[in-house]
């Protein structure tokens, strides 16, 4: 969602579903935030429907009453009733209401997840699974083929997840197959993370090392990363020994290496100019 118009109607859809969580069970909102995003997957599947629905040359009510007719009976109430808000909103591109779509399905997920308490599981069950995936060649191809049936990746990572990662994370993990916003999986993945720290008022910090940090370690980086920016951090690490030592952070667009791995590259590019 890049134009004001269209993160306007977002907010307003946005509104409504914290009004809807505010009492409701998480375990339901769970159920709507899946509706929601089912909806969004048919919208993705479905370019003249998407257009009619964000046409801002046909009244509000009247998409309302298309996506009504094209819904009814096949998501609840509630789900429909947070789409409908969505319509009536005034929208720059078919595209950006598929993807605010697909965000309030994903808020509505997180929401339910932070209601029951496992929002930062969920964070880092996401992180981790995208460190397994890229950690090995095989299954990250198999995961990341985009030619390959999604319905069938999302069973390889729902074995893979089985018993071990809440039910929120493999729903996400799911919409990330997909492509979540039009995105690949890895990128999907990384601002799904991104989101669960944002709802939990965090900044997400990248931080690679040759070697796991010590419980202390993390937590003095972590406050010194905190007050730079000026906000708790959530701290995501990847420990990978070809950087050979020292720490490289990434948060948002800021990068600071200062591994020796980047200190050899220099000195050798130096040694070869």
């Amino acid at each position: 969602m890049t134009s004001s118009v269209s993160r306007e109607a977002y907010a307003a859809a946005a509104e409504n579903l914290s009004a809807y969580a505010a009492d409701t069970p998480p375990a339901t909102i769970a159920t709507t935030g899946d509706e929601i995003l089912a909806a969004a997957d048919l919208l993705r599947r479905e370019p003249r429907l998407r257009r009619a629905l964000a046409d801002s040359s046909r009244a509000a009510d009247d998409r309302a009453g298309l996506l009504g007719a094209v819904f009814a009976g096949k998501v609840g109430d509630d789900a429909l009733g947070l789409l409908t808000a969505l319509v009536r909103g005034r929208w720059s591109a078919p595209s950006e209401l598929l993807d605010a779509a697909e965000r309030l399905g994903v808020d509505a997920l997180m929401v339910s997840a932070d209601r029951a308490g496992k929002l930062g599981d969920v964070e880092d069950e996401l992180f981790r699974f995208g460190q397994v995936a890229s950690g090995n060649p095989a299954l990250a191809s198999a995961l990341s083929d985009s030619t390959a049936d999604v319905a069938r990746r999302a069973t390889l990572a729902e074995e893979l997840l089985a018993g071990k990662a809440d039910p929120v994370t493999v729903r996400l993990v799911a919409l990330a197959l997909r492509g979540f916003g039009g995105r690949g999986f890895d990128s999907s993945l990384g601002r799904l993370v991104e989101l669960a720290a944002q709802r939990r008022d965090l900044e997400v910090a990248y931080v690679t090392t040759a070697v796991a940090l010590t419980d202390d370690e993390e937590a003095r980086l972590a406050a010194k990363l905190g007050a730079l920016y000026g906000r708790q951090i959530s701290l995501k690490v990847d420990v990978d020994p070809s950087v050979i030592g020292g720490v490289k952070v990434r948060v948002g667009a800021d990068l600071y290496d200062g591994t020796i791995a980047r200190r050899l590259g220099e000195a050798r590019q130096a040694l070869v100019g």
